[in-house]
């Protein structure tokens, strides 16, 4: 039986093309895997769409639950195109069977750069200056004076791949980097040259504090009213999260009357962000709509990446990136033959 991968709509078309460009998916042709791109979107992919799968590639935003999964026991893999996964139940996949997996190697580089071209951009005050010479506003240059780097201190809430990836790019530039983070991070930081430090302190001393934190239910406004009332009116914030990670009406509210210097976000609490939000009223706020990374060696690195993985756990191997388990014994995706599943098994 051949085996078989569903790709989520929402990002791509049924050819195969997707927004990202293309993903490799004659790769799984190439290795003997079938592949379908969903015929509908979905906001949470529905147990139905997955009859006869064996993996599902999801490619945006799209939810999957426990109620995604078939009662068939066929579908054994669910491969994240990126890093975050917070919209799929791994517990759940857990408790059945199906392994979650992700490409965090391949969007560290990507995402680390698009944390260093907001801060430019603020430091710059990028976003004004190009709407003066767009709107001949030339005589108001000498309001909108950057705020140089020499010396400056950017402190990163959460050190995981791409938070280390981070500093490793503003150390380079002569920053001053302070770091907090919730697991035991003391042998990568000292490697960097990132000084740790409780996180009330990081917010209250940096000059920029970047948020890579991991969104989870712990993480929700994990950056609330309290922490940005510790941050100096001087400070910037940048988030490459998620946007639940920071209370959002809380942050607009302290760009609005003063309180803190401006914000460079790429993800949002809701996305798309509603034309009519103050956020994009404000002059001290870059914003990018969750693709500031999207290059093509993006692509290229997500593609390799989440495709290998595919390929992996359709011959029984253990991929690179997983994301749940320990699985319950006998019931780990690789116990599986190509193709089976419990009903095929019984029959036998």
């Amino acid at each position: 039986m051949v085996y078989q991968v569903v790709v989520t709509r929402g990002y791509a078309q049924p050819d195969g093309s997707t927004v990202f460009g293309d993903i490799g998916l004659s790769r799984l042709t190439d290795a003997g895997l079938a592949w379908r791109v969903l015929e509908e979107e979905a906001e949470e992919v529905r147990a139905d769409q997955l009859e006869g799968a064996d993996a599902l590639l999801v490619l945006g935003p799209e939810r999957v639950t426990e109620a995604s999964i078939p009662a068939s026991g066929r579908l054994r893999h669910i491969a994240r195109f990126g890093a975050g996964f917070d919209a799929v139940d791994t517990d759940a996949c857990t408790r059945r069977g199906v392994l979650v997996t992700n490409t965090p190697d391949a969007v560290r580089r990507p995402v680390a750069d698009s944390v260093v071209a907001l801060l430019y951009a603020l430091s710059h005050q990028l976003v004004v200056k190009d709407r003066l010479v767009r709107e001949g506003r030339w005589a108001e240059r000498a309001r909108w004076r950057g705020s140089g780097l020499i010396g400056a201190t950017a402190g990163i809430v959460g050190l995981g791949g791409i938070g280390l990836e981070t500093a490793r790019r503003l150390r380079a530039q002569g920053l001053r980097v302070l770091g907090y983070n919730r697991g035991d991070r003391g042998r990568e930081a000292a490697d960097i040259g990132i000084e740790l430090r409780p996180l009330d302190e990081v917010l209250a001393v940096s000059d920029y504090v970047i948020v890579t934190v991991a969104a989870n239910p712990g993480t929700r406004h994990f950056i609330g009213e309290r922490e940005l009332a510790l941050m100096r009116p001087t400070a910037r914030l940048i988030n490459v999260s998620r946007g639940v990670v920071v209370d959002e009406e809380a942050l607009i509210a302290r760009l609005s009357d003063g309180r803190l210097a401006g914000a460079g976000l790429d993800v949002f609490t809701e996305e798309p962000l509603a034309a009519d939000s103050l956020l994009t009223a404000l002059d001290n706020v870059v914003l990018a709509p969750h693709s500031l990374c999207w290059t093509d060696q993006y692509t290229a690195a997500v593609s390799a990446s989440v495709t290998a993985s595919l390929i992996a756990v359709s011959h029984g191997r253990q991929p690179r990136e997983t994301v749940n388990g320990p699985f319950p014994a006998g019931t780990w995706p690789g116990t599986r033959a190509c193709g089976d599943n419990e009903d095929e098994r019984d029959r036998t």
